[in-house]
């Protein structure tokens, strides 16, 4: 009994010390990792505090979650698992894998029911899924009902600028920004500064060399330099960028928005409507085609065109090498230091353009480069959408035990609290927060950032959107995106065959997920109508223009003004 009673006194008094544990941990991360915050030292101190308490009944517990392959996520396993853990006790197994690898497990885990993940950070094109399956956990309930006491009160939902993308038609959040990263015009700011290069151009084409405004301008821009220019101070250089290798990735490059950069769908944001930017016509919520048969886009000339644009830039003025790179690959490749400007390229790879390796970086650290908005085809018009940007979410599917449960939403609350999302963002240059991007060390980086700051302090965050909820099931139809492109590439489908194969399938694929009874929203595909009629409609899907537009371009000042 003595041994008990003692071994009783040793547990109690040992309590305090073990709490001194996680405080001391929190202290260390503070004086060492997130030095930077919008909170006060004192207020850190304070939430860090609470994700202790909030974790302790889940203390020894080992998660996994699982998210994309961008800097942000390396930074979040490699650094904020680790914070996670040493601060709350839980272990966190926070892997980094292929997109293409993670749609696949989210939807086996929906298919199967089985607890594979705890949490997934998923882009938010899956809203449209989400809402419809009824397998997607409603955080908005979460966090007023079983969610409660495991919700930071500091979380400050207000301060997300990407919270309308995760939240769906019917009100409900179910994706809680992780990262933002925006497709944008990249170009080489100190060639198109050259009075050699800019008296050349003019001469060429009887217009000045500067930011495009639209595909004829980049088209002359890229074909200028890949064939006229040819070597800038004797190393060959290309006018245009891009990738083609056969790969999910490919997929991404025309779904992301490519469509309607060209034009081909609504006015509207954020998707247009009722034709969204992938070219799938609904009605009220219901999606009923996108062949221009049944109303939709998908083979209209707007995207026949767009798609021939694609192809006939990366053929003529893109780097051989070009054909061979994914999305990964070929994020890094501007960094080299040989590329005039690409059309739209991924922020998410900035960290690349300001590494010390960085070829396009002057002596002092600062850009040779800007960002800009991505010219517009010959089909856009004032209202639409003006480019693509993911946004990755956390996401919980309703299947998970409701501690790990628990556990997991307290690491994804931790991955973007205050104390830590500045760092993050710093780190990452993925935004989430508004108060992260008014900060004075953000804006600090402006003269290093070639336009991201300017970007991110604009409207433009609000109109740059990712895929919406007019696509019902990304993970079914996504895949046909990258299927039906090779084919073009490799020259066994021109343009308009493979988007015509393409609106078939996306039909077929809609007509089957009309018949699932459990699914909200459900697609009700339209009975098919004489193509004329539709192209001769208001809006969507638009008739061939007769007539190209004229080049134009702005100085850079001008063009980011727009934003």
């Amino acid at each position: 009994m003595k041994f008990l009673l003692a071994l009783v006194a040793w547990c109690l008094a040992a309590l305090p010390v073990r709490a001194d544990i996680y405080a001391d941990a929190a202290e260390r991360w503070l004086n060492n990792e997130f030095t930077e915050s919008t909170l006060t030292r004192e207020q850190q101190l304070d939430e860090l505090a609470w994700f202790s308490r909030a974790a302790a009944p889940y203390r020894g517990m080992t998660i996994r979650v699982v998210s994309e392959r961008i800097d942000t996520h390396t930074y979040e396993s490699n650094v904020l698992a680790r914070a996670f853990r040493e601060i709350t006790g839980i272990h966190v197994i926070h892997e980094v894998t292929g997109e293409d690898d993670l749609v696949k497990k989210i939807r086996a885990q929906m298919d199967t029911g089985l607890n594979i993940y705890d949490g997934y950070i998923n882009d938010t094109d899956f809203i449209g899924t989400h809402f419809r399956y009824g397998k997607t956990l409603a955080l908005s309930d979460y966090m007023d009902g079983d969610g409660a006491s495991v919700t930071l009160p500091t979380l400050d939902l207000d301060d997300f600028i990407g919270l309308a993308f995760g939240t769906a038609p019917d009100g409900k959040l179910y994706q809680l920004p992780d990262q933002q990263f925006a497709n944008l015009y990249w170009y080489r700011h100190d060639w198109f500064s050259r009075p050699d290069l800019q008296k050349q151009f003019e001469t060429e084409y009887g217009y000045p060399l500067n930011v495009p405004q639209n595909w004829a301008a980049y088209e002359d821009i890229a074909r200028f330099f890949s064939e006229k220019v040819r070597y800038i101070d004797g190393q060959r250089v290309w006018g245009h960028m891009d990738y083609g290798r056969t790969d999910p990735s490919l997929g991404w490059r025309i779904s992301d928005a490519w469509l309607s950069l060209a034009g081909a769908g609504d006015k509207g944001l954020p998707n247009g409507h009722p034709v969204d930017d992938w070219g799938i016509r609904v009605e009220g919520c219901h999606p009923v085609g996108a062949s221009v048969a049944r109303g939709g886009a998908l083979d209209s000339p707007a995207a026949i065109y767009a798609v021939s644009k694609y192809v006939d830039w990366l053929e003529q003025y893109a780097p051989p090498e070009a054909f061979e790179l994914t999305f990964s690959s070929s994020g890094e490749w501007v960094a080299q230091g040989q590329v005039a400007q690409q059309v739209f390229w991924y922020t998410a790879f900035m960290p690349a353009l300001t590494a010390p390796s960085s070829q396009v970086n002057g002596s002092d650290g600062r850009p040779l480069w800007r960002v800009a908005p991505s010219p517009r085809g010959a089909y856009w018009e004032d209202g639409m959408k003006s480019g693509y940007q993911d946004a990755g979410g956390w996401t919980f599917l309703t299947n998970t035990p409701a501690d790990r449960l628990a556990a997991a939403w307290l690491y994804a609350q931790f991955t973007v609290s205050k104390t830590v999302s500045l760092r993050k963002l710093l780190v990452s240059l993925t935004p989430v927060r508004a108060s992260d991007i008014e900060s004075r060390q953000f804006g600090e980086q402006a003269p290093y950032l070639g336009g991201l700051v300017e970007f991110y302090r604009s409207n433009a965050r609000h109109i740059w959107t990712p895929t919406g909820v007019n696509v019902p099931d990304y993970a079914a139809l996504s895949g046909y995106w990258w299927q039906q492109l090779s084919r073009v590439i490799r020259h066994e489908a021109t343009p308009a065959e493979a988007m015509t194969a393409m609106a078939r399938n996306v039909d077929l694929t809609l007509e089957e997920l009309g018949n699932n009874a459990t699914l909200s929203c459900a697609p009700r595909l339209a009975i098919p109508q004489e193509e004329e009629l539709w192209l001769q409609a208001p809006g969507a899907p638009k008739p061939a223009l007769t007539r190209a537009p004229q080049p134009l371009t702005l100085p850079y000042r001008e063009a980011i003004e727009q934003w």
